[in-house]
């Protein structure tokens, strides 16, 4: 079922909610990155309302169907509509993913709202706080966004979002992939770009974690490579580590059946018995 509700701010924030309101686990909310939607967890929502679980899967503010706010967006606001979102459906706490940016606007909700945080799915993302050097970059690509629009953008990074020879190997996702990117507004692109500039370090909140954690990356992903993820496996007590084989970015969209293998496992061992 999709639905929509408006932000504090007057945004409009359109959503699925999947699955039985009444399932016993604690509801499953899924954060997807820059610059795609909620679509890109299909492969994802569809395995784990097959598993039993409730999933919620929103589009951020200025992605997919949600408004959008130019300017700037800072990960604060991003966590804040997460919240209401939940008080929208009721719901005290869930377990929370996300993938890269979404994996830490993730961490950013765990920060600021721990006690509503059942369990984090962390999936190519980084807990470190911007570079002055990142920074600058991030504030340039959001004015060339502005300036040029999505396409160009897409071209250029689409052999970095998926693993190179799964552009060509596997067209129907790079196509998917490049019509999220290519469809995401430039205003809602580089209001989050700019927010993202300055997000804080994670690494102190995530260490001290009192919830299961699982990261997930894919083996061949440029822009958190497994060096890097195993890095935040192990500043977090008790998380589990999944390296999904024949993939880079966006191992639920290169190699959804190992990527869901992994969630549910983690899901109902450590979510489910907790």
């Amino acid at each position: 079922m999709s639905g929509r509700f408006t932000a504090d701010d007057g945004t409009l924030i359109v959503y699925d909610d999947l699955g039985a309101a009444d399932a016993e686990p604690p509801p499953v909310v899924l954060v997807h990155g820059h610059p795609f939607n909620r679509t890109m967890w299909r492969p994802q929502t569809d395995a784990l309302v097959a598993a039993g679980y409730r999933v919620i899967a929103a589009d951020l503010r200025g992605y997919g169907d949600s408004g959008v706010v130019p300017g700037r967006t800072l990960f604060a606001v991003f966590a804040a509509d997460i919240a209401a979102l939940l008080d929208h459906l009721g719901i005290a706490r869930a377990v929370v993913g996300g993938v890269s940016m979404g994996g830490q606007i993730a961490m950013e909700f765990h920060r600021s709202h721990p006690d509503r945080v059942a369990a984090l799915v962390l999936a190519d993302t980084s807990p470190v706080a911007e570079t002055e050097d990142g920074k600058a970059f991030r504030n340039r690509l959001a004015g060339r966004l502005l300036a040029e629009g999505m396409s160009g953008y897409a071209d250029e990074v689409i052999d970095k979002m998926l693993a190179p020879y799964n552009v060509t190997g596997q067209p129907d996702v790079a196509a998917q992939v490049l019509g999220m990117m290519r469809g995401t507004a430039p205003e809602g692109a580089a209001a989050a770009l700019r927010g993202r500039a300055e997000r804080p370090d994670y690494r102190d909140s995530l260490a001290g974690a009192g919830v299961p954690v699982l990261v997930v990356v894919g083996a061949d992903d440029v822009y958190t490579p497994v060096a890097e993820a195993r890095v935040l496996h192990g500043l977090i007590p008790g998380a589990e580590l999944a390296v999904v084989e024949g993939a880079g970015h966006l191992p639920g969209l290169e190699r959804p059946e190992a990527f869901n293998d992994a969630l549910v496992r983690f899901l109902a061992a450590g979510v489910r018995k907790s």
